[in-house]
């Protein structure tokens, strides 16, 4: 399936126009793995910061850890595969670093794709594939230059 992605904010920054992604997702391909490629596709380089999906449903998938919210139940996203749990036409939430709320709409277009047709050939990919982008990715922290110290 195709997958949009738009970046609607996050670190005290609201993005307008968001910018956004398209990806192909396979059967094969976790909520574990989609995340790691929306982090790739949208510039984060710092990866230790934990992230959550949400469903339309209202169910969470992500770090099953009871330390760190016990009162919230999430789904191991390392075994929940994405064309399983949403259907065409859906959206749900995406939000990495769960302190700073990078928030990501995730939008299933309706119809579904043949990824070999999609690439022009070959393997079909190992890992869900931004294929499609556009936008100003903002900084994860809010820098705007390789010396900005600045907290603006």
């Amino acid at each position: 399936m195709r997958i949009r992605v738009d970046l609607l904010g996050g670190g005290g920054i609201v993005c307008e126009p968001p910018p956004g992604r398209v990806f192909i997702v396979g059967p094969r391909h976790s909520f574990a793995d989609f995340a790691e490629a929306i982090d790739a596709a949208f510039a984060r380089w710092d990866l230790s910061h934990l992230h959550d999906f949400e469903l339309a449903d209202g169910r969470l998938i992500g770090f099953p850890d009871d330390s760190w919210e016990p009162e919230m139940v999430w789904l191991d996203h390392a075994k929940l595969k994405v064309t399983r749990e949403v259907k065409p036409g859906e959206e749900f939430a995406y939000v990495f670093d769960l302190g700073d709320n990078w928030r990501h709409r995730c939008m299933v277009e309706p119809e579904k794709v043949d990824p070999r047709e999609e690439l022009g050939g070959g393997p079909l990919p190992e890992r869900p594939l931004a294929i499609w982008g556009w936008g100003w990715i903002p900084d994860q922290y809010g820098r705007r230059g390789l010396d900005s110290d600045d907290d603006e």
